[in-house]
């Protein structure tokens, strides 16, 4: 995070002196001690997210396909003669460990049509449905399967 800091230090000055070089290395690293200590906050190294983005890649794919997917069905629900909607409340459980993995799926599930998730509680989601189909696909989802497999290089770094 320290050379984030400081290439925006480089732009936001919009010269570079021997004075300004040094004063952004100073500040940069005052900065990521700042945010590291008294913020508690801990940034992934580059390593963590170089080996994330091949996984954050797939489920973006995934996320695409299952969105242009739940649109056609939006739209045969829409033009069918019979509308076959039959909203549903559904409950489940998922097996993924961190919150920030538990977030991406309930952010997921709201972006594909058809579903919203109306609450996120520990690993227990609250999903309305239009239709019982939809309601079904959630559970076991391929966005769960592949949060998890980026789950895993994570589970033994900082929290």
């Amino acid at each position: 995070m320290t050379s984030a800091y400081f290439v925006l230090w480089l732009i936001l000055n919009g010269r570079m002196t021997g004075e300004v070089l040094i004063l952004g290395i100073l500040i940069a690293v005052g900065l990521d001690c700042f945010t590291r200590r008294a913020l508690n906050i801990r940034f992934p190294s580059t390593f963590t997210i170089i080996r994330l983005l091949p996984g954050a890649l797939l489920y973006s794919g995934a996320l695409a396909a299952a969105i242009v997917k739940a649109n056609l069905e939006m739209i045969r629900l829409i033009l069918a003669p019979n509308i076959e909607l039959e909203p549903c409340l559904v409950r489940f459980r998922t097996n993924l460990r961190t919150h920030a993995a538990r977030t991406a799926l309930a952010n997921s599930i709201t972006l594909t049509p058809g579903t919203l998730t109306v609450a996120l509680e520990g690993d227990e989601l609250l999903v309305h449905a239009l239709n019982h189909k939809m309601a079904r696909s959630l559970a076991n989802s391929d966005f769960e399967r592949l949060l998890s497999r980026m789950e895993r290089p994570l589970r033994g770094e900082c929290p």
